[in-house]
């Protein structure tokens, strides 16, 4: 019998960047991912790793940036404010084509704002945040198990496309606890990285850089990247799907809110309606193509979210006009319940025309 032990979200998280071969974490205090680097700063040296304490978020991106340029994993974390002040680090990162991982443990803003649960986060972590065109790879857990499997995951696919990811979760999973599965086959070694800075060696100096001064260079610079995230679009798309066979209504949601919709889901049930669910796991890549082919089988969409409509936008544009839309969210620490998600299942399902 596999052996299961209980943790809290963020020390899940954090066993499993050092599972996947992260040695190196730079950061800075905030609520509420503060457990983070508590661990880290007690387990990575025993592991062979280094801790430090940067001065500042924008410190702490920037040790990242040059800890990956020598070929490491490295990560950073933090939470709404601190992820503001790192976004021209993290565009430096995409532009020099790096890898690290970045963790966002959402708080409540605009501003200082608070610890209460938020999706509030989600435009700046999709849409890359800092100048210039670029994107993060950002995956959303909805289980302690997740944060665990998903720091490896996050690890890879930032080494496979050599660009910034991000996991972008609320307090409530950063917080609580549940039995998670720590299989010793889950540890990675990380990949050798030719294209890093360790010494020429004998061979001709290599160089990382964003700065691109020829005629076109930089515009060929960029359709580069393009090539990249297009090709990430393709290959590594992640998901989970329920109960779309036979729906009457499919739910959007993603991360805590869409455990909440499973309650909500079989509460429909007992009153005779069908309800389904997708939720994306990466939030970049989005789940485009799934949504649109469901919604074209199932034109009822329902999208909820602890904000006020922001995966919304990525669900627009996955679908169809035609396609009966309705939105339902809680911003500011507000948490839906499952029977606000009833309600509104309920009032999809009694309009006319459908």
């Amino acid at each position: 019998m596999t052996e299961k032990i209980l943790l809290k979200g963020n020390i899940a998280l954090a066993k499993g960047a050092i599972a996947a071969g992260c040695r190196y974490y730079f950061g800075y205090p905030i609520t509420p991912q503060n457990d983070i680097p508590e661990y880290l700063s007690a387990e990575l040296p025993k592991v062979g790793g280094t801790f430090i304490q940067a001065e500042s978020e924008i410190a702490s991106i920037n040790m990242v940036l040059g800890a990956s340029a020598s070929g490491v994993r490295a990560m950073t974390s933090s939470s709404g404010p601190g992820i503001s002040l790192m976004q021209e680090g993290m565009s430096y990162m995409a532009g020099s084509e790096l890898p690290g991982l970045v963790v966002n443990v959402m708080r409540v803003g605009p501003g200082l704002g608070g610890i209460a649960p938020t999706q509030g986060d989600y435009f700046q972590a999709t849409r890359g945040g800092g100048h210039g065109d670029y994107f993060n790879i950002v995956l959303a857990p909805a289980s302690v198990q997740e944060m665990f499997d998903l720091a490896i995951k996050a690890f890879e696919l930032s080494d496979k496309y050599r660009n910034p990811a991000m996991i972008l979760c609320d307090a409530i999973l950063g917080q609580m606890k549940e039995p998670v599965v720590l299989e010793e086959t889950k540890t990675v070694i990380p990949p050798l990285k030719p294209w890093a800075l360790t010494g020429s060696k004998g061979r001709k100096p290599q160089f990382l850089k964003t700065l691109y001064l020829s005629d076109g260079e930089q515009e060929a610079h960029n359709l580069e990247l393009k090539e990249k995230y297009d090709r990430l679009r393709e290959e590594d798309v992640l998901f989970e799907a329920k109960g779309l066979d036979d729906s009457e209504i499919v739910i959007v949601a993603f991360g805590t809110v869409s455990r909440i919709a499973k309650t909500a889901i079989q509460m429909a049930k007992r009153e005779g309606i069908r309800v389904g669910m997708i939720r994306p796991i990466t939030i970049f890549p989005f789940p485009t193509e799934v949504i649109r082919e469901t919604a074209k089988r199932i034109p009822r969409v329902l999208v909820v979210e602890m904000n006020t409509g922001q995966m919304l936008q990525d669900v627009k544009l996955s679908i169809e006009s035609s396609v009966k839309l309705r939105f339902y969210g809680r911003p500011g620490g507000g948490i839906p319940t499952p029977e606000d998600m009833l309600r509104e299942i309920r009032v999809m399902f009694n309009e006319e025309g459908f």
